[in-house]
């Protein structure tokens, strides 16, 4: 079995459908800073999310 890495790559339309005058979140302008943002917003966004099993939970 091998495994298939795959990179996330820029989200170019979020960026560009950024907020301009929300008071809720700040405008990015720099497009580093932005990834680094929106990737952290994505990990959370992940944790949270309830994961469905497929069968009994086993402990």
């Amino acid at each position: 079995m091998t495994l298939k890495h795959t990179k996330i790559k820029f989200p170019i339309w979020q960026y560009l459908n950024q907020p301009l005058f929300s008071r809720d979140t700040k405008l990015v302008l720099n497009p580093q800073r932005f990834v680094l943002i929106w990737r952290l917003q994505l990990l959370e966004r992940c944790w949270t999310k309830e994961c469905d099993a497929k069968g009994p939970q086993q402990h």
